[in-house]
Order: C-alpha cells, then sequence, then structure tokens
C-alpha cells in the first residue's frame, strides 16, 4: 500500500493509526487487524441488522446492477439524473474525495481524472464490480470495505464528501452522517442522496427478485434532514428527477 494513503486511513473503532503488514493493516496498539481481500482493505468483522439485509442485496444484484439502471433509463428516457446532483458537489482542482456506498463506481466518470477518489461499500460484489470498471474506464480509486457508520478515515481530510444510494437502509442514519462530518475539511459541503418511498413503494416493492427486502417496513423512507446537526450550515433539501430521488446538503463549519 502507498504510504501516502495509509497516512489518511486509521483504525475505524479507534482512529488510531494503521501500519502496512503482509496482506493486512494492524493496529500495533491494539493488535487488531484488518485483512487487504483481492487488494482491498476489510475493514468488516461481522454485518449485522439492515447493514447485513442490505449487504446480501447488493451482493446478489452486483452482476445486474448496471445493465439494469442503463437498460432503465433508456427504456424511460430518463435524462441523466446523475448530472443533477454531482452539480450540486464543489469539486476544487486536484480534490481529494469520498464516495461512501460507492457501488459499481458508476459516478466517477463525472469527475475529472485529477482528483484523488476514494470509495467505500460493504458489498463484495458492488466492489468487485467496481473494481472491473475502473480498469474498463482506465481510472484510479481507492477502494475499501467498510459500513457508512465506521469509517476508516482521519478527520478533516477531504475536500468532497459525498453519498448516493443506501442511507435509507442504514442501521444508524445519524453516525454515518456524523461520520461523513467528521472525515471532511472544515467548509466542505456534503451531499446526500437516495431514493424516495415512491421509488421504494411503486418499483421495489413490485419487482420479484426486490419486494422481499422491502415489504414489511416499519417506516416510509424519509429524507434525513433532521439528523443533520445543528450547528452545520446552509441545510437544504430538494426531490429531482420526478421526485424520485432527495437531495440532502449541508456546509461544515
Amino acid at each position: 500500500m502507498d504510504e501516502h494513503i495509509l497516512t489518511l486511513i486509521c483504525d475505524p473503532e479507534t482512529h488510531e493509526a494503521l501500519e502496512f503488514h503482509p496482506e493486512a493493516l494492524v493496529n500495533v496498539r491494539s493488535g487488531r487487524r484488518y485483512l487487504i481481500r483481492e487488494g482491498i482493505p476489510d475493514f468488516i468483522d461481522i454485518v449485522s441488522g439492515r447493514n447485513k439485509k442490505y449487504q446480501e442485496l447488493y451482493d446478489h444484484i452486483a452482476w445486474l446492477y448496471d445493465p439494469a439502471e442503463n437498460l432503465y433509463r433508456w427504456f424511460k428516457r430518463r435524462h441523466d439524473f446523475r448530472r443533477d446532483y454531482i452539480d450540486e458537489l464543489e469539486v476544487p482542482s486536484g480534490a481529494r474525495v469520498l464516495e461512501v456506498s460507492v457501488g459499481t463506481g458508476a459516478n466517477l466518470p463525472y469527475f475529472s481524472s485529477g482528483v484523488e477518489f476514494f470509495g467505500l461499500d460493504l458489498s463484495w460484489g458492488m466492489l468487485r464490480r467496481c473494481r472491473k470498471n475502473l480498469h474498463k474506464w482506465n481510472r484510479t480509486a481507492e477502494l475499501f470495505r467498510g459500513e457508512g457508520e465506521r469509517l476508516p478515515f482521519h478527520a478533516n481530510i477531504f475536500d468532497v464528501v459525498f453519498h448516493v444510494g443506501g442511507i435509507n437502509f442504514f442501521n444508524d442514519k445519524a453516525r454515518a452522517i456524523q461520520e461523513m462530518i467528521r472525515v471532511a475539511k472544515p467548509g466542505t459541503k456534503i451531499v446526500i442522496v437516495d431514493e424516495t418511498e415512491k421509488v421504494v413503494k411503486q418499483l421495489y416493492e413490485r419487482i420479484p427478485l426486490l419486494n422481499k427486502y422491502f415489504r414489511k417496513r416499519i417506516e416510509a423512507v424519509a429524507d434525513p434532514r433532521h439528523l443533520v446537526p445543528g450547528n452545520m450550515r446552509e441545510v437544504k433539501c430538494k426531490e429531482f428527477a420526478g421526485g424520485r430521488l432527495y437531495c440532502v446538503t449541508f456546509r461544515k463549519p
């Protein structure tokens, strides 16, 4: 692992520094080891609750994710909705960018090759697909397996922090938002995007492959703006893509 990258990552539980050992990252103080699997550091031991449920979903559909999205957009003649939220980001030249829940990496082509891109996801299936896409696009990114509630990065290091898809069903949405704030540099505009209840109710609950993951929910999907800490600035929320997506934005002081 590059020495520069090693200075940016940490033990997600304690935020202590890690050392690179053969096939693992090690917290020398505690002795805790995080294996490097297929070239990707793995910061998860056990996945539980809703995180486990939806990790299994994305592992199962990873191979189909990109073709299905492209087909749906073509069939419905949808415009490129990704540009709607990418334009919300403030990306300085040479920015260090973190995408929480990077999935197959479909957002990466919207950034210039000059950015330093980091992607985290809890699904091995999606990360493997992302790695294949990077090779196809001739792009580079640092990939990590981890949970949004426990980011394996030091504080105040990212110029851009954003999340697209997934937070609706995180175990702890408030903690995930706090983690995004922690790792962002002061002044950073943070962007959180996910699907509205309209999509879950009218689409996911009706698709045979997906419906078992979305039926019998305790509560309807709602945007998490109420979970943004009160000291954040410029808190806003809007819907786009015909009410299928919400976008919460705010700025770290």
